[in-house]
């Protein structure tokens, strides 16, 4: 990344340049990831191409000003803690289905990041890390569980992978019907109290710190952009649709 990248970076998320890649720093521009840069598959149900290539992830999120799903937010964020001095692994994980049963191989990027002090982190805020037992072949090769409140959501390879090796993931989930990608739409983001907000179609969701919701069904075209624009910061010509049925299995 360019010195002219990382400022235009540190912009979207309102945050300074730091002095040094410290743990402290890690969570704060982590937090401020997860309240400005919306988690978000439009691009899948816009027709646009997903493509894991540095400078058109920073082009899209800093550029654009718009969000992804994991492959392009990690491999963006990582760009950027590697280029403030971190010591940023990629790791490949595999996510957990409603009935415990693993999904493709580069289901899931997470980021392994080392800071100046030596601590070494997940940047995953509030998961708890654990060795993983054996999969369904029996075999235990010292991955990690991510927990949850005690629930397993992803397992990790320890193994460092490059940003290239999570392409056949990305298109899967961009392409294949069954993927739960191509047969939702979602745009969520943290708030700045602490709460969440979620739009999936034409339902917006807001949750509270407390966990109160509030959920209502936006009616037109104008006001579903409206949301995007004025509480993601995205700014859309049409309203995405679902798009599964016209793919090819």
């Amino acid at each position: 990344m360019t010195s002219a990248q990382i400022d235009a970076y540190l912009r979207r998320l309102g945050s300074a340049r730091p002095r040094q890649p410290t743990s402290e720093v890690l969570r704060e521009l982590h937090v401020s990831h997860l309240r400005t840069v919306p988690f978000e598959n439009l691009s899948v149900h816009l027709g646009e191409e997903v493509t894991l290539e540095e400078e058109r992830l920073l082009a899209k999120v800093t550029g654009a000003r718009r969000g992804g799903f994991c492959y392009e937010l990690n491999g963006a964020f990582g760009a950027l803690l590697t280029a403030l001095g971190y010591q940023v692994e990629l790791l490949a994980g595999r996510v957990y289905d409603g009935e415990g049963r693993l999904g493709i191989p580069y289901d899931h990027l997470a980021l392994r990041v080392r800071t100046v002090e030596g601590d070494t982190w997940l940047a995953d805020v509030g998961f708890r890390v654990a060795e993983a037992g054996p999969d369904s072949a029996g075999a235990c090769g010292g991955d990690l569980d991510v927990l949850v409140d005690g629930k397993a959501q992803y397992r990790l390879e320890t193994r460092p992978r490059a940003l290239g090796d999570f392409a056949a993931g990305a298109w899967w989930h961009s392409t294949s019907p069954t993927s739960h990608f191509t047969r939702s739409l979602i745009c969520s983001r943290l708030t700045e109290d602490g709460g969440r907000i979620t739009l999936s179609g034409r339902r917006l969701k807001s949750t509270a710190s407390d966990g109160t919701q509030e959920t209502c069904e936006l009616e037109t075209d104008e006001e579903v952009l409206a949301v995007y624009r004025d509480r993601f910061g995205i700014e859309l010509s049409r309203v995405p649709t679902v798009r599964s049925r016209g793919l090819a299995g």
